[in-house]
């Protein structure tokens, strides 16, 4: 090709075509397969097509008396080595142009430049994470809720309960989610009276039950709650935790409900390791609440209804805390409530994610540990891209949120319009999408900002160490299963209901 000239000894092509970026050396180059017979190779760290674009003024390349061992690993070239046959300069040189665009592609997708602040980087030390000092209150006697505290934004919400026959499908079957097509979805973004999807949707009479089966005297009990504290273990998955009595004062022990949600297998599991329930339903301050028929095979999945839909589960509640199985609470909730929610004047309080900011991190993260389909992820990934996601900059003149990642596993609300829409957008982007909550966050609370100015959603992203202060962290038992993708799943507008 232009540019290029022969090296006889070493049988190789140099060429300014693929030079890339300086980057650390590194014992011998890696191959990468170009499929005619030959290996394009960098002597970079670690080959990936999100590595910045090349450099128009990169140094030139070596002439062939300059090939010597020690200026080949310490100069980053691309070349072009034959295994065998004959060189065909033609084809190498249109081999580099088509890997050049198909690379350049990628990075218009899922571009980011891999450098050291990564938290995958081998040889990077272990950081340390810990709590902080929160100033609670020193009790919660006389403690009131502000005055002007509910002074948030007011609308009505209704729920769709029941749904008929799909017109032109001759197959109807009950989703718990129900069958949302997307401009019904584009339309719940608005904060305005509305009915909406927001689970718990049953199919017509004579339909089998769409999931999340409560024994009735549970649902009176649940429905007299005014303050929740919740948390739920599916498929045996973990251990029963149970919060610290000696942290919890006894106006909260008479007066939140303490609520663990448990599927069959898990109360079978917990019983023969001794948590067996009371007389009262009890273990511990957890009321034991069993749900039958969950409604989704994936149990992370499913463990997302009771997480984002505390306003469905607990109608009559005005705040509700929720905690991931694998922390134990060892704070008093009306104490959480007052720190986080009004002395912020805020209606919704989540952590940041400990090490992460971006959305296009948490994707590569989740890819790297095989969290969950990568297919699956990217067609999330590329659906939010389109409809206006960008990556996070913490350099902006006022960024919108602290981090565009959260730390999901506890969660402090109130219940008011704008929390209880937000928490039904949020489920209903894990129902479509991918079980992987943290991905969806950022994309639901932006595009419902962007789609209400004016309309305030006070949340609160607070700092992770204050979520370690209030809530201890263990591992869980075991990794959860997930659902494969959805075969026939179309994120494309002209398609108008997709799978859950």
């Amino acid at each position: 090709p232009a540019g290029a000239e022969r090296a006889p000894r070493w049988g190789i092509w140099w060429s300014t075509a693929c030079r890339q970026p300086a980057c650390p050396p590194r014992p011998g180059p890696a191959a990468i397969p170009d499929g005619r017979g030959a290996v394009a190779a960098c002597s970079s760290p670690r080959p990936s097509p999100w590595r910045s674009s090349p450099s128009p003024t990169s140094p030139s390349p070596p002439t062939p008396a300059s090939h010597s061992t020690s200026s080949h690993k310490s100069t980053m070239f691309c070349y072009a080595a034959i295994h065998q046959g004959p060189m065909n300069r033609e084809n190498v040189g249109k081999g580099m142009d088509k890997r050049d665009k198909r690379n350049t592609t990628v990075k218009e997708n899922i571009s980011m430049t891999i450098d050291k602040s990564e938290p995958f980087i081998k040889g990077r030390k272990k950081k340390s994470y810990g709590p902080c000092e929160i100033e609670f209150l020193p009790s919660v006697d006389n403690l009131v809720e502000p005055a002007d505290y509910n002074n948030f934004t007011q609308f009505l919400l209704k729920y769709i309960l029941t749904e008929g026959h799909l017109i032109g499908n001759g197959i109807f079957e009950p989703l718990f989610a129900g069958h949302q097509s997307l401009q019904e979805r584009e339309e719940t973004y608005y904060a305005k009276n509305q009915s909406l999807h927001c689970g718990f949707v049953e199919g017509p009479e004579g339909y089998p039950s769409s999931g999340f089966d409560l024994d009735e005297h549970d649902r009176a009990y649940m429905a007299t709650c005014r303050v929740v504290v919740s948390s739920c273990i599916f498929g045996g998955s973990d251990y029963l935790r149970r919060p610290t009595k000696s942290r919890i004062g006894s106006y909260s022990k008479k007066n939140v409900c303490f609520i663990m949600f448990l599927d069959e297998l898990t109360l079978t599991t917990l019983s023969s390791e001794g948590h067996i329930p009371d007389e009262n339903g009890s273990i511990g301050l957890w009321r034991i609440v069993v749900v039958k028929n969950l409604p989704y095979k994936d149990m992370r999945r499913a463990g997302k209804v009771p997480k984002l839909l505390a306003h469905r589960l607990f109608p009559s509640a005005l705040y509700s805390i929720w905690l991931d199985s694998k922390l134990r609470l060892h704070a008093d909730p009306m104490l959480i409530i007052e720190y986080f929610l009004w002395r912020k004047k805020a209606e919704y309080a989540i952590s940041v994610h400990y090490d992460r900011t971006c959305v296009w991190e948490e994707v590569l993260q989740n890819k790297r540990l095989n969290k969950y389909n990568h297919t699956a992820i990217d067609e999330q990934f590329y659906f939010y891209q389109s409809d206006g996601l960008v990556k996070f900059n913490a350099s902006g003149h006022d960024p919108v949120l602290p981090s565009y990642v959260p730390e999901g596993s506890f969660i402090v609300r109130a219940h008011t319009p704008m929390s209880n829409l937000f928490s039904c957008l949020w489920f209903n982007e894990v129902n479509r999408f991918t079980s992987r909550d943290q991905l969806s966050f950022a994309y639901t609370y932006l595009k419902l900002r962007r789609m209400n100015a004016g309309r305030n959603f006070q949340l609160n992203m607070f700092k992770d160490c204050e979520r370690r202060a209030v809530a201890k962290l263990f591992h869980h038992r075991a990794n959860g299963t997930t659902d494969p993708p959805p075969k026939n799943l179309r994120t494309d507008k002209n398609h108008s209901s997709m799978p859950s």
